[in-house]
């Protein structure tokens, strides 16, 4: 049975946020990847477009989500659901971490507003 024990995770930070990886190709998953993100008080992380769908999940704090041009203030217990080819921007306006866990199918990439691919290491 596979089992991601929380010693075996690998974080990765960008854009002022952290990125703490769990499901991959590389712990066994197949078709989904599963992180959770720490967004610090703050933090305002570039646009950028993603080639997956994604279920965005906010498990503590508030945020502030813009999504192809329009802005939701979300808190603990929403969910967004972020379609393939939608534009994403993720504002942290508080003076506390929020927390979030999301998911994705394996092969994710983003291309931010500038033209530069990303292909999350945390989603593949």
């Amino acid at each position: 049975m596979p089992v991601v024990r929380a010693s075996e995770s690998v974080t990765h930070e960008i854009h002022g946020a952290r990125f703490v990886s769990y499901a991959t190709r590389r712990t066994g998953s197949k078709e989904l990847a599963a992180w959770r993100g720490e967004i610090p008080a703050g933090t305002r992380a570039p646009a950028h477009t993603v080639s997956h769908e994604e279920i965005f999940h906010l498990l503590i704090g508030e945020l502030l989500i813009t999504l192809d041009g329009h802005t939701e203030r979300v808190s603990a217990g929403d969910t967004v659901i972020v379609n393939a080819g939608a534009t994403l921007a993720v504002e942290n306006p508080t003076d506390h971490t929020a927390v979030s866990w999301v998911t994705t199918s394996v092969g994710l990439t983003a291309e931010l507003t500038d033209g530069t691919r990303l292909t999350p290491p945390w989603a593949n």
